[in-house]
């Protein structure tokens, strides 16, 4: 068990996520339905999309501001959009927010529109998730009463029954 353990434990620490990450991406997931609402709004009021980012990044401020002025950055310097946009489809919280503006840059469709459903997608995938958190927290709280009543109604309960029963078996 031990040369097990000693294997395994360090495999287990390189798959988790740094808690530092791991806070930089639930802020960008909290901070993301704001922004594309945000873009949306500045869309529709007459706003180019290098100006509406620029609005929302001084509005939303980090993590997310630095990846979004990454994006108005490269926007201003000539990149293609759908280039610029599939820059932040390597973060898992801003890949949804990569992949529909590229297909929208690509496909013509309108831009306030596809960023109003992202923040509709990206609310309800929060609100997904908090459920499954409180979900967890339940089971969480069950598992070490479990582990302690079950071991006593085994040997207060069962135990004396088999021990009874071998007894009477067992014993002319």
């Amino acid at each position: 068990m031990g040369v097990i353990g000693s294997a395994a434990v360090p495999v287990l620490l390189r798959r988790r996520e740094p808690p530092g990450r791991r806070r930089e991406r639930a802020r960008i997931a909290a901070d993301l339905p704001f922004a594309a609402d945000l873009m949306a709004a500045c869309l529709r009021a007459g706003q180019p999309v290098t100006g509406a980012i620029d609005v929302t990044v001084q509005a939303i401020g980090r993590p997310l501001g630095d990846r979004l002025m990454w994006v108005s950055g490269r926007l201003r310097l000539g990149a293609a959009p759908e280039e610029a946009w599939l820059v932040l489809a390597d973060d898992r919280a801003l890949a949804p927010l990569a992949r529909t503006m590229s297909r929208a840059v690509l496909s013509g469709a309108p831009v306030a529109d596809v960023l109003t459903r992202v923040a509709d997608d990206a609310r309800h995938a929060a609100r997904a998730a908090s459920a499954a958190a409180a979900r967890r927290v339940g089971v969480q709280a069950v598992a070490p009463l479990g582990l302690c009543f079950l071991p006593a109604f085994v040997f207060l309960g069962i135990v004396p029954v088999v021990a009874g029963l071998a007894g009477e078996v067992l014993l002319p």
